[in-house]
């Protein structure tokens, strides 16, 4: 047991304090809100590009399939457009990546000098009871989960939900309601034991955070420290307490390694039986008469298109509530109030004679302990 944890390692799942934590996040987007509102605008032309490519494909199925006769004449028209669409999902992804690459970063930028400013406001004692090192880390990491949460965000979540939204909207407009009730039902699934094993996990990854975080501020400080540590013949106490501190972290890495892998098999298993379902039923209906060649290769092209992001949900939403633990570590370090603060009336010192007073002037190493 790891004794030191925050409570965020016990309830691993999203909260409201994390919800409260990616408003904050607000003022460090509104200044590129140009930037963010363009992205977002390619973000929905590669999508409906992406939702589009199958339908082409569709038609280019369907009129080799109709006519052999017509194979120089309709087909080529169909095959310049499907590229065309394939060429634009790329171009507009290319596109918002590079647009957005600036928000990401500046928004890193603003936060780790704005903590770093903090820091300093900070009172002296703030600075003896926490470890320099463990600090450092919790910074960096801070820094970076704010330009994590970003891309999963605006890059991988919001796409995937509208992604599923064309398709479910195509498959109900097009075919019967079956085809659409067989791709939700397992997108459900999916997410809902993504989500489940992904929360069970989760306190192997802040164990590790913890751990990491310990390690390494007692190998800083242990350096820091070198001549009493010398003094005091120290030396092996030290190396053996970094040891016992980072078995435990490689007793959490296997842990949740192992964990992961579960959830991969799991995840592997549930989108196969949702493809074979939905393959089965179209298969049905082309031997039916009711769909063509084109509409079976229609619904395999958009499943396969559909799951291939979903197929990297596990590894999204644990990298996002790994960002948001981090970042709640920062946005406490904010939230901590220096000791000594200006009056909210305080004026600038004028000085206008070498004079110099004590006026009720003290001193304690404790607030209630003054000398």
């Amino acid at each position: 047991m790891v004794h030191g944890v925050s409570s965020r390692t016990e309830q691993p799942h999203i909260t409201a304090s994390d919800l409260r934590n990616l408003r904050r996040m607000g003022p460090y987007l509104w200044r590129y809100r140009g930037r963010v509102l363009v992205a977002l605008s390619c973000l929905i032309l590669a999508k409906l590009a992406t939702v589009g490519a199958p339908l082409v494909l569709k038609q280019i199925v369907d009129a080799l399939d109709a006519s052999r006769h017509a194979v120089l004449v309709v087909p080529l028209g169909l095959l310049a457009g499907y590229g065309m669409l394939r060429v634009a999902m790329s171009l507009f992804s290319e596109l918002r990546d590079t647009l957005f690459a600036r928000v990401r970063y500046a928004a890193m930028h603003q936060l780790s000098v704005q903590v770093l400013e903090h820091l300093h406001e900070l009172s002296l004692r703030y600075h003896l009871e926490r470890r320099t090192g463990a600090i450092s880390r919790d910074l960096d990491r801070g820094a970076r989960s704010i330009s994590s949460i970003l891309n999963y965000l605006v890059f991988n979540i919001l796409p995937t939900i509208a992604e599923l939204a064309l398709v479910a909207f195509v498959l109900l407009h097009q075919y019967a309601w079956t085809f659409a009730l067989v791709t939700l039902l397992t997108v459900g699934i999916y997410v809902a034991f993504t989500l489940a094993v992904t929360n069970w996990r989760m306190h192997f990854r802040h164990t590790m955070n913890a751990l990491d975080s310990r390690a390494n501020g007692q190998a800083v400080d242990s350096l820091l420290n070198y001549e009493t540590v010398k003094y005091f013949n120290n030396e092996r106490f030290e190396v053996q307490r970094y040891d016992r501190t980072l078995r435990d972290w490689e007793d959490a890495a296997v842990k949740s390694q192992a964990t992961m892998s579960m959830l991969n098999a799991g995840q592997g298993l549930i989108i196969a039986a949702g493809v074979t379902g939905i393959m089965v039923l179209a298969a049905r209906g082309v031997a039916a008469g009711r769909m063509s060649l084109g509409d079976l290769v229609l619904v395999n092209t958009m499943m396969l298109q559909l799951f291939l992001p979903l197929n990297f949900l596990g590894v999204i939403y644990r990298s996002l509530n790994y960002a948001l633990a981090d970042m709640l570590q920062v946005f406490q370090l904010l939230d901590r109030q220096p000791e000594i603060r200006d009056r909210p009336d305080a004026r600038p010192l004028e000085v206008t004679r070498a004079e110099v007073r004590f006026e009720d002037v003290v001193f304690g190493y404790q607030p209630g302990r003054r000398i």
